[in-house]
């Protein structure tokens, strides 16, 4: 099924179901219990909302053996974490803001993003899918000259609107081998496959589940293939995943 949050004529947040071209309305939390109303929307008829609203957002550096090799860095031994705030989210066909005041070299990096669907805790690998309540295409949006200037990345990763995700949240895929590729106007970029991943997505779950707590709705992006590189105001940029759709958002 595909998940969405989108914006009601009454302009409150709304949860649906995306059948085709059509959402359906929902009643109740999609993390809990919750039903499908009849009362639908025709999906150009409506403003898609970022899929969820994480508590957090725990991001793994390095995940592809190729991306690592373009930075110049070594293979990571454990998964490297780093956090992206909840304020960084935006949606699908939603601005990027370029910080020019701050930096002069923006790069997009598309991702899987693992969606939590219940509070995880010391998961064991083997359970940790049990966990999950579906998956997101995601754009871990990088002020790439301030990541090599300061010593954490906490700046170069958390400008606002630095956390695009969607259009949907899609349950029932399996993580192990989707195609993830990224676009900027048009030209293909980035192209690699979850199979790639240095890391899988159970061992991501079951490490940072021992490092903090997961709750529903927390987002894991789960590192980006080589072929990063730098967006320019003006830009547009799409994120693909099989088997989810395209993000697309535009810098300004």
């Amino acid at each position: 099924m595909k998940f969405v949050r989108f914006k009601g004529s009454d302009g409150k947040a709304k949860s649906g179901i995306l059948e085709d071209e059509t959402v359906f309305e929902l009643e109740g939390n999609i993390f809990k219990k919750h039903k499908v109303t009849q009362t639908n929307y025709e999906i150009s008829e409506i403003k898609l909302l970022p899929p969820c609203l994480p508590t957090k957002i725990v991001a793994v550096g390095l995940n592809y053996r190729d991306h690592a090799e373009e930075l110049g860095r070594a293979i990571p031994e454990e998964p490297l974490l780093f956090l992206k705030p909840g304020t960084a989210v935006i949606g699908h066909e939603d601005k990027i803001i370029y910080p020019k005041h701050m930096s002069g070299r923006v790069d997009y990096e598309g991702e899987l993003g693992v969606v939590v669907g219940k509070e995880a805790k010391w998961v064991s690998e083997k359970d940790s899918l049990d966990y999950v309540f579906g998956y997101t295409c995601f754009n871990d949006v990088t002020a790439r000259d301030l990541q090599a200037k300061d010593v954490q990345f906490t700046r170069a990763k958390g400008f606002d609107t630095f956390a695009p995700m969607g259009p949907a949240i899609v349950t029932g895929i399996d993580p192990d081998d989707l195609e993830v590729s990224s676009r900027l106007n048009g030209e293909l970029r980035q192209k690699s496959r979850t199979s790639q991943l240095i890391f899988s997505v159970p061992k991501l779950i079951s490490f940072i589940s021992r490092v903090m707590t997961l709750l529903p709705g927390d987002v894991i992006a789960t590192g980006t293939p080589g072929g990063i590189g730098p967006m320019q105001v003006g830009d547009t940029i799409e994120v693909k995943i099989e088997g989810i759709g395209i993000l697309r958002n535009y810098v300004t």
